[in-house]
């Protein structure tokens, strides 16, 4: 069986936890900074953990991570 292409798109946004999870940056925080409060800002630099409900869709794009 050939081997499996991961998205390159997919590898690049997503991280594995030790415990296997996937890891996301948030968005939003490109533009208009100035209309977001400190404290938003602030809590958009941590990343995130990707939904249960999207996580099987998303492994399957990055097989190898």
């Amino acid at each position: 069986m050939p081997k499996m292409k991961t998205k390159r798109a997919a590898k690049k946004r997503l991280r594995k936890t030790a415990s296997g999870q996937l890891k996301r940056n948030r968005g939003w925080k490109r533009h208009m900074l100035e209309a977001k409060s400190p404290k938003r800002r602030r809590r958009l630099r941590k990343g995130t953990l990707v939904a249960k409900v999207d996580e099987p869709r998303l492994k399957a794009l990055v097989p190898y991570l």
